[in-house]
């Protein structure tokens, strides 16, 4: 039994697609992406050295530019940016980095600031310069504030000296090499005025022409890294002369000619926020990247264990490495969750493009919040990928030894996904309340949406309840552990116990100590942001399931989204039993109700992982997305002994 490299796809998994890829808007927001990839341009090449990939991850980046359209247009378009990083992140992470950098950190940066428009962008925009963007330093990562690189004004041409002053203030692995051509900064710097600190400004600074690097500018090749090689270096300066339009100005720090300061914005801290605010857009393009990884990594492991065959239970038999519960079983429970980071990634993506800036504030905290769940999703969901497809997937030729190490990239960029919750954290615990019981149930998922699912599941449309009856007692209320709104529900009874827990431990930590007090309170409050992650998702995916158009497509998103929420509570039963939020029977009846909806969706797996639309040219460039093998043959050829179907597939 072998997996053709594409077969037609069936009508349920057109309708996941929809859902999947922002409906009427999907051409618009992926499609120039998905055909990109398609290329032959875009294969893997095994034979190619770090530097020899490094360089084609830049001409793939002038293959890329070549299908944008206007780069203006891409850079303040969050939908198409973001899908741009679904597209690419799978086929050549150092090509998803490069682009990040240069539409949204530099050329987006240079746009949000006065005159953008009006300066001569061409260079970049037809990429004779490739645009990075140097802010972090080698002594200063997530404490930005406390850079030491400075821009010192000087009066006598109205222009600035930009000087790195110590080695500990060398920017920090920006991809500043020789390699791909020209290179062009926004480099992020304290303006010194008179040796008065008026706080950080981005300038825009030429690194490199056709000949080398500029006087003034050193850069220093960084070791390899783990996962997709990129031109990571050390960038200093030595008094680069920079003229006065290098200083990217806006409400919140405009200078005069004389070295006035006006500013919309009270304190440096603020102005250095709105500076680097890209960074939050940068958060949405690093979660997108890693969110297309997994789907991909899902894909190939999936189509994997449908092709290859192992010994069945009679003499001669050979069965699928699907039909196994313990195999099948972890790649279903991957697959509800990356169905979830999608609908969170697109109910984000949503708001931050609609924000009002009075709600900047918490936009930006749930950006940082969604970035950080979903790449460590990411991060166990590609692993898993890894693991399912054996020996097989160790080789990178398989599209997935290199997806784990390059979705620790996006742990880490634009923001260490620890250090952005522990600020969101301290912000929620008081900042933020969980709605309670009947109240508003977020930004996507209504009452009425989830009043659509709960009809679909009283009429009996083919589902869960209705197919295989109740697993679980009724509470006080007479609500059943599968019923997707008491799952919910309890999924919100988890934030707020924890968000309590975190007050108390704030209240009662030592006096006159902060970080005491802190110390005592931060497990609690990071619990707290990861539920609250979880219900977001949850909210999200209900609020897909309200908009399935076909039945059979309902049924599998309601069990994906009941596998989802029941795999969300397993850790909290004993909090929920306590609480009085679940009873005994419930707690006993939820391992049951895992099995049964596994059954359920068992079959269903190809058609879940076709939905998520990739190419039928790159899957058949993957030997095991294929029905083969790195070495050749077809998988299902392979004699595998009883004593190695567990170890070695």
């Amino acid at each position: 039994m072998s997996v053709p490299a594409h077969t037609k796809t069936h009508p349920v998994a057109d309708e996941l697609a929809r859902l999947l890829f922002e409906g009427a808007d999907r051409e618009r927001v992926h499609g120039t992406w998905r055909r990109l990839v398609r290329g032959r341009e875009f294969a893997y090449r095994a034979e190619l050295s770090p530097q020899e990939r490094t360089a084609l991850s830049y001409e793939r980046l002038r293959l890329l530019n070549e299908r944008v359209g206007d780069p203006v247009e891409l850079a303040a378009d969050p939908y198409r940016l973001a899908g741009l990083h679904e597209w690419t992140g799978p086929v050549d992470g150092g090509l998803t980095t490069l682009a990040s950098i240069h539409y949204n950190l530099f050329l987006g940066s240079v746009l949000d600031h006065d005159g953008g428009r009006d300066r001569d962008l061409s260079p970049f925009t037809s990429l004779r310069s490739t645009g990075t963007f140097l802010c972090t330093e080698l002594e200063h990562g997530n404490d930005v504030a406390s850079m030491e690189t400075v821009a010192v004004f000087d009066r006598a041409t109205g222009g600035f000296r930009l000087t790195t002053p110590t080695e500990g203030a060398q920017k920090f692995m920006p991809n500043t090499s020789l390699t791909g051509g020209p290179k062009t900064a926004v480099v992020a710097a304290r303006l010194l005025v008179d040796g008065e600190d008026r706080g950080t400004f981005l300038f825009l600074t030429p690194l490199s022409d056709e000949s080398g690097h500029l006087p003034g500018v050193r850069v220093r090749p960084l070791p390899q890294r783990t996962g997709t090689p990129v031109d990571h270096c050390l960038t200093s300066f030595d008094g680069v002369w920079l003229p006065r339009e290098a200083l990217l100005e806006a409400e919140h720090g405009r200078l005069s000619t004389d070295g006035t300061l006006t500013s919309s914005l009270g304190n440096r801290r603020k102005r250095l926020l709105r500076s680097i605010n890209r960074v939050t857009m940068g958060k949405l393009c690093m979660s997108a990247g890693t969110l297309g990884m997994s789907r991909a990594a899902l894909t190939i492991a999936v189509r994997y264990a449908h092709s290859r065959l192992l010994a069945g239970p009679k003499a001669g038999e050979r069965i699928p490495l699907a039909s196994h519960r313990s195999h099948h079983g972890r790649l279903l429970h991957a697959l509800a969750t990356a169905y979830a980071m999608t609908f969170l990634h697109r109910s984000t993506v949503r708001r931050f493009a609609a924000h009002a800036e009075e709600e900047r504030a918490e936009v930006e905290r749930e950006v940082a919040v969604a970035k950080g769940w979903i790449t460590w999703q990411a991060r166990a969901i590609t692993t898993e990928c890894r693991e399912r497809c054996g020996a097989q997937g160790l080789f990178p030729a398989n599209g997935l030894a290199d997806l784990p190490l390059n979705v620790e990239g996006g742990i880490t960029a634009e923001g260490d996904n620890l250090v952005i919750w522990v600020k969101a954290a301290s912000e929620m615990i008081f900042g933020h309340e969980v709605p309670r019981r009947g109240g508003a149930r977020g930004a996507d998922a209504s009452d009425a949406a989830i009043e659509g699912v709960n009809s679909a599941q009283a009429t009996g449309s083919s589902d869960f309840t209705s197919s295989t009856g109740s697993t679980g007692s009724a509470d006080s209320t007479g609500r059943e552990i599968t019923e997707l709104s008491f799952l919910r529900d309890l999924l919100a009874d988890v934030e707020r116990i924890w968000q309590d827990r975190a007050r108390a431990a704030l209240r009662a930590g030592p006096s006159g100590d902060p970080v005491g007090r802190w110390n005592v309170t931060s497990d609690a409050a990071l619990e707290m942001v990861s539920a609250h992650a979880r219900l977001r998702a949850a909210d999200a995916f209900l609020a897909a399931i309200a908009q399935t158009a076909d039945p059979r497509a309902g049924q599998l998103m309601r069990n994906l989204c009941r596998l989802f929420l029941l795999r969300q509570l397993g850790p909290h039963t004993g909090d929920l039993l306590a609480e009085g939020r679940l009873t005994a029977d419930h707690v006993r009846g939820l391992p049951k109700a895992v099995d049964i909806v596994l059954g359920d969706l068992a079959p269903h797996l190809m058609t879940l992982v076709d939905a998520f639309d990739l190419p039928a040219e790159v899957l058949s460039s993957i030997p095991i997305a294929s029905g083969g093998s790195v070495g050749g043959g077809s998988v299902g050829g392979a004699d595998v002994s009883d004593d190695l179907v567990g170890a070695t597939r």
